[in-house]
C-alpha cells in the first residue's frame, strides 16, 4: 500500500477580530490506499475541520496536505473544486439529494460538472445505483425512497466518478437502526473491494466497523488504533 492522504503538522486557525482559535493544532496523519479509517471525536474536537481539509473544502493555515501525490495545501478555490470532483466522493448526513430529480439524475451530477456526455452519464449512473442495490429504483425520486435508500443513492453518487477516496460525514446520523446497518454493510462491502473510505463519526459503535480509528481531541490526533481481528 502507498499513502493516499498525507498530512504534516497541519494547523487551522480561525481569526475573529483580535481573537485566534486553533481548530487544528499540528495534525500529522497518513491514510493508506485501500484503508477504512474512522475519525472520531466529540463536538468541538476539530474532526469537522479535519474533514473539511481532507475533503478539499478548506486549506490549512500551516502545514501540508498531499492527496494522491498532489499537494493541495495551497490550491485556489477553482483548483480545489477540480480536485474534489476528480478524487473525492462525498456522503453526507443530510443526503443532499435534489427532490425534483429521479435517483439517476441525482447520481449523475458529479459527471455533469466533469463535462461527461449525457448518454455516458446515464449509463454510469444506473450502473452505480445497481452497485448499491438500487438498480430498479433509478427513476424514483427521493420522496419515493426510504431514508436508507436515499443514503444509498448518495453513496452511488459518491462512487460514480470512481474517486480515490469516499469521505463519509456522519452518514448514519439521520437513519434508523435497520437503515444504519444497511449503509454500514455497504461501506464494509466497498472496503472489501479495496475502496479507500474515511468515515467521520461521533458514534463509537459505527467507528468500530472501520479498520482503524483516529481519535481527535482539542485539535490534535490523540490516538490511532487498528481494529483487533481476534
Amino acid at each position: 500500500m502507498s499513502a493516499l492522504l498525507s498530512l504534516r503538522d497541519v494547523r487551522k486557525v480561525y481569526a475573529t477580530g483580535a481573537l485566534e482559535v486553533a481548530a487544528l493544532d499540528g495534525v500529522t496523519l497518513d491514510i493508506e490506499e485501500g484503508e477504512y479509517v474512522a475519525i472520531v471525536g466529540p463536538s468541538g474536537s476539530g474532526k469537522s475541520t479535519l474533514m473539511n481539509i481532507l475533503g478539499c473544502l478548506d486549506v490549512p493555515t500551516h502545514g501540508s496536505y498531499r492527496l494522491a501525490g498532489e499537494d493541495v495545501s495551497t490550491l485556489d478555490e477553482v483548483r480545489l473544486a477540480d480536485v474534489r470532483n476528480r478524487l473525492i466522493g462525498f456522503v453526507f448526513q443530510q443526503f443532499n439529494l435534489l427532490p425534483s430529480l429521479p435517483a439517476w439524475r441525482n447520481v449523475e451530477l458529479p459527471l455533469v460538472y466533469a463535462g461527461v456526455g449525457r448518454d455516458e452519464r446515464r449509463e454510469r449512473s444506473v450502473a452505480a445505483l445497481a452497485r448499491v442495490g438500487l438498480g430498479d429504483r433509478a427513476d424514483h425520486r427521493p420522496g419515493e425512497l426510504s431514508g436508507g435508500q436515499q443514503q444509498r443513492v448518495a453513496v452511488a453518487r459518491a462512487l460514480v466518478t470512481d474517486p480515490a477516496m469516499v469521505l463519509a460525514d456522519e452518514p448514519t446520523g439521520n437513519l434508523d437502526s435497520r437503515s444504519t446497518a444497511d449503509v454500514l454493510a455497504l461501506l464494509d462491502e466497498l472496503s472489501g473491494m479495496g475502496r479507500t473510505i474515511v468515515l467521520i463519526t461521533h458514534e463509537h459503535d459505527v467507528a468500530e466497523r472501520a479498520d482503524r480509528q483516529v481519535v481527535v481531541r482539542d485539535g490534535r490526533v490523540v490516538e490511532s488504533s487498528v481494529r483487533s481481528l481476534a
